[in-house]
Parts: C-alpha cells; sequence; structure tokens
C-alpha cells in the first residue's frame, strides 16, 4: 500500500477519523521535518498593521506592543473606540478593500504551496468576541453582552455583512480543503461570558462565517484558547470538525469521547504546562519523552494531532550596531522582498527600527506590512535596548 501523503493524512482527521501516524498540525505554519500537513494563504483584501507598536486594525483600533519587547501587540488599553455599544453606528466606520485579484494571487502562492502533498487553509478573518472587546476594553465589551444583546448582534451581523462577500469570493475561487476561523472567548480557568450569551450572540454569527465552507462541506478549523468545553456543542454544531490549541485545562480525554466521530483535537500540549524546571537548562530526550507521553496519551482512538508553535524561527532586519551606526544591508532589503513574495506567517520577520533607520528602508517596509502578512513586526531601539540593560 503507497503511504498516504500528509494531507491525506491529515484530512483524515474530519470527524473525528484516524489518520495513519499522528499528523504535525503547527498552529504558525512552519513545517516539521519538511512535512507540511495543513498550510494557507493569506488575503489581504483589507491594509492592517496591527501588528506594529501603534498601528491599527481594519477597524481602526490602535495596538501597542507591551513594553517587555515581547514580540506581539495588543489593543491599547489607553485609548477606547468605542464607549457605548449603542454608538456603533456613529463610530465604526468599515474600511476601504484592497483592488486584489484573488485568482493572481492564489496562482502566485501554488509557486511555492504543493497542494498534492499540503492541505489548503483559508478562512474567514474575523474575530467577533476579540473585535468587540478591542473596540469597547474588555470590561466595556463583556457588559455591553449582558446590558445590550440586540446591539452588539446588530453592529456585528453588519461587519460580517461587509466582510463576507470577499471571502465568499475566496472560497470559490480558491475551494480551499479547509476554512479557518479564530476567536479567543475563554480565559484558562473558564470562559469569559456563559454558554447562554453563546449561543444567543456569538453562534449565529460563527453559522454565518462557517456556512461558507459548510454548504460545499469543507471542514471548519477553529481556533479558540482557554477553557472551552461549554462551547464545544454549539462549535460542532456549526461546523467544526478540528479545534486547536485545545489546552490541557479541557478534560481531553473527555471530549474525546463525547464528540467521538465528530470532533478531532489538535494541540493537547502547552509549553506552561511542561516547561522543565531550570529551563534553559533542561534534558533533551527526557524532554521528548514527554512530548510522546503527551501524544501516547491522546492518540488512541484518532481525533488528535500534535500542535505547537515553533520556537525560534525569527529573522531580525535593520536595527542600530553597537557604535549606534546603522546596521541594515543588502540583506534587509531582500528579505523584505522575500516576504511580500511569499506572505508566509513563517519565519518571523523582525524591523529593528531607531531615530536614524534610513527613510528608505522604512519606506519599503511599509510597503510590505501593506500587503497584510502581519510581517515584518517591528521593534523600537530606543525602547527595547534600555528596557533589556535594565534587566541586566
Amino acid at each position: 500500500m503507497a503511504k498516504v501523503t500528509p494531507k491525506e493524512n491529515f484530512m483524515k482527521l474530519r470527524h473525528g477519523g484516524t489518520p495513519d501516524y499522528v499528523p504535525f498540525y503547527s498552529l504558525m505554519g512552519a513545517p516539521y521535518k519538511g512535512e507540511s500537513a495543513c498550510g494557507g494563504i493569506r488575503l489581504p483584501f483589507f491594509t492592517s498593521n496591527q501588528f506594529v507598536d501603534g498601528g491599527k486594525d481594519i477597524w481602526g483600533v490602535p495596538y501597542k506592543a507591551p513594553e517587555s519587547g515581547v514580540q506581539a501587540t495588543m489593543p491599547d488599553t489607553s485609548f477606547v473606540m468605542l464607549e457605548d455599544i449603542a454608538d456603533w453606528t456613529k463610530v465604526v466606520k468599515f474600511p476601504t478593500p484592497n483592488d486584489i485579484d484573488v485568482e493572481k494571487v492564489y496562482q502566485e502562492a501554488l509557486k511555492t504551496f504543493d497542494r498534492s502533498q499540503t492541505a489548503l487553509k483559508i478562512g474567514f478573518d474575523f474575530s467577533p468576541f476579540q473585535e468587540l472587546v478591542a473596540m469597547m476594553g474588555f470590561d466595556g465589551g463583556l457588559m455591553a453582552l449582558y446590558t445590550d444583546p440586540e446591539e452588539v448582534k446588530a453592529m456585528l451581523n453588519a461587519m460580517v455583512d461587509f466582510l463576507e462577500p470577499f471571502y465568499k469570493k475566496a472560497f470559490d475561487v480558491i475551494r480551499p480543503d479547509c476554512w479557518g476561523m479564530v476567536d479567543d472567548t475563554a480565559a484558562a480557568a473558564t470562559p469569559f461570558f456563559s454558554p447562554e450569551i453563546y449561543k444567543d450572540i456569538f453562534f449565529p454569527i460563527y453559522s454565518r462565517m462557517a456556512r461558507i465552507a459548510t454548504e460545499h462541506d469543507v471542514p471548519v478549523v477553529f481556533h479558540n484558547c482557554g477553557k472551552i468545553e461549554e462551547f464545544l456543542p454549539f462549535m460542532v454544531e456549526f461546523g467544526v470538525e478540528m479545534t486547536e490549541p485545545m489546552q490541557e485545562v479541557n478534560d481531553i480525554l473527555k471530549v474525546k469521547e463525547q464528540y467521538k466521530g465528530k470532533l478531532s483535537v489538535m494541540g493537547c500540549w502547552g509549553w506552561g504546562d511542561h516547561m522543565p524546571p531550570d529551563f534553559p537548562e533542561f534534558d533533551e530526550e527526557a524532554f521528548r519523552q514527554d512530548i510522546r507521553d503527551s501524544s501516547d496519551k491522546y492518540s488512541v482512538g484518532g481525533g488528535y494531532a500534535f500542535a505547537g508553535f515553533p520556537i525560534g524561527f525569527n529573522v531580525a532586519i535593520g536595527g542600530q550596531k553597537a557604535d549606534g551606526s546603522d546596521a541594515s544591508n543588502d540583506l534587509s532589503y531582500l528579505f523584505l522582498q522575500a516576504q511580500a513574495h511569499l506572505l508566509l506567517p513563517q519565519p518571523n520577520l523582525s524591523l529593528r527600527i531607531y531615530k536614524n533607520s534610513p527613510q528608505e528602508l522604512l519606506e519599503a517596509a511599509s510597503r510590505v506590512i501593506g500587503l497584510g502578512s502581519g510581517m515584518p513586526q517591528v521593534f523600537n531601539d530606543e525602547g527595547v535596548i534600555p528596557a533589556l540593560e535594565a534587566h541586566g
């Protein structure tokens, strides 16, 4: 019997199925030992620079990098865009779409994406709950769910009304193998809101977003961090067949048994739960065995893929040398050109800037950021370097 391709093996996870071997699903798209079971194409329908310190998402919410210098941005909590959900029609501005040729973007992506080997995932790039709290602040967003649910529904439905034609067109052109959706609605200890609110407000929205794929029998892959067990019945109902990262705060074995033949879990191993006590010192073989033990535990009966974030895949360009002179060079521009061409999430591309960064470099990076891949991420040497020095 011929060996199945990584894609064929991964797609056996549909309906909680049993692959020939445990698939590796990378949360960031990076392959494992050269094998990529599932990957994606990013479609820059709208320009966003929310992954840049001081940037904004497509709805105008400002984002800010934490002072720690961690490679991430979060909604700027010093600014509340929407104070009162009842004012959303006055405050929320629908973004201006980019004029992109989906077929051209897709054909360009196929130059480096082998659909015979890797399942192709695209999706509805909108996170209803996360956008609500980004606009209103966490407290304000949660209060709106309880005090003005009809206004919340009206705003979220209007957003989906606006976005749906773009992603439906992408689906019709590309015909992906999987449909991706993302919304983090839970913390480690508990969901952020009740199952009743999920059913009333979010289930209809997610159902609309998923229907683009489910009406064509394409499985939904849903990313939702935290303790989500109470939400799983609704997720399965609107078409989720694979969910990640399925953190260990959930009773994973119980979930597998309860949704056997319906749902596959991907992840089931978190760095925070398994970090060696003396890290960065650790026994590599013991560490590897810990991962094997986790895989052996959760792979019984199928419906499981290991998933993890890649560690260490980062290319940094620009910045300054020890003497304060500019560190950018020809390679800096070549990396930017590569990112513009490939639009891949890995390896991570970071741009260091400081007061004497060349204007040419800043403009080149801005053009690439405008393509929508979230790269390069931008870090200010004049903030990060003193912070690192202060910590020794």
